[in-house]
């Protein structure tokens, strides 16, 4: 029997524990990367080829569902798994979106991990009953085509998604810039291009909006 290969993802120390005892409990699965933000999330994919990655939502440089959709175009074999706090229909439609296959809660993670990640990794969707319906819903399947009015998936490129997350975690510049590798300059253009598109004035709006679309922690 080959073995299942997981990364887990989540900045959380004490939940990587509990999810890695759980996952290392049943025979044949094998967890082989942790990772405490969503950059090293995707380099560590990179590195391990996971079969199944489970995923926070809400991590630091690099939110779970930016990452999650690096991942997959990295690995299109890669499934991923949903694990978060946050109940909500948008996260669910973006879920879909980044090419996810999971979603499910913190909260229910004791007693359906283990039956969500057989399910992701025989190639099959999985969710949490409460959001199983939100996915059956004609609102979010519009949603998931991109119609909700504060999808930043839909006004921003992925580049542009990444340093929002940056500033709005309070990095300068620079900070960002060397984060991302790139130029001072070409940070400072797409800080521009993301308040024109997204008609702000102030960092403290930048910050509001990453919140509200679950980029960064409260």
């Amino acid at each position: 029997m080959s073995t299942l290969k997981l990364l887990i993802a989540d900045d959380h120390d004490i939940v990587r524990a509990g999810m890695k005892a759980l996952i290392e409990d049943q025979v044949g699965w094998q967890v082989v990367a942790e990772a405490g933000t969503g950059r090293s999330a995707v380099e560590k994919a990179k590195a391990t080829t996971p079969d199944v990655c489970v995923m926070d939502v809400t991590m630091p440089e690099l939110n779970g569902l930016e990452a999650a959709r690096q991942i997959k175009k990295l690995l299109p074999h890669t499934e991923i798994l949903i694990l978060t706090v946050h109940e909500s229909e948008q996260i669910a439609a973006d879920v879909l979106k980044v090419g996810a296959r999971g979603y499910i809660l913190k909260s229910d993670a004791g007693r359906e991990l283990v039956a969500a990640v057989k399910a992701v990794s025989a190639h099959k969707s999985y969710f949490t009953s409460r959001i199983s319906q939100m996915v059956s819903d004609s609102t979010l399947k519009e949603g998931a085509q991109g119609i909700e009015a504060e999808d930043i998936g839909s006004r921003l490129t992925p580049r542009e998604k990444e340093i929002v997350q940056l500033l709005a975690e309070g990095k300068s510049n620079k900070e960002a810039a060397s984060a991302l590798n790139i130029s001072v300059k070409t940070v400072e253009t797409h800080r521009t291009n993301i308040m024109r598109k997204l008609r702000f004035h102030s960092v403290g709006e930048l910050v509001r909006y990453a919140v509200r679309n679950n980029i960064v922690s409260a």
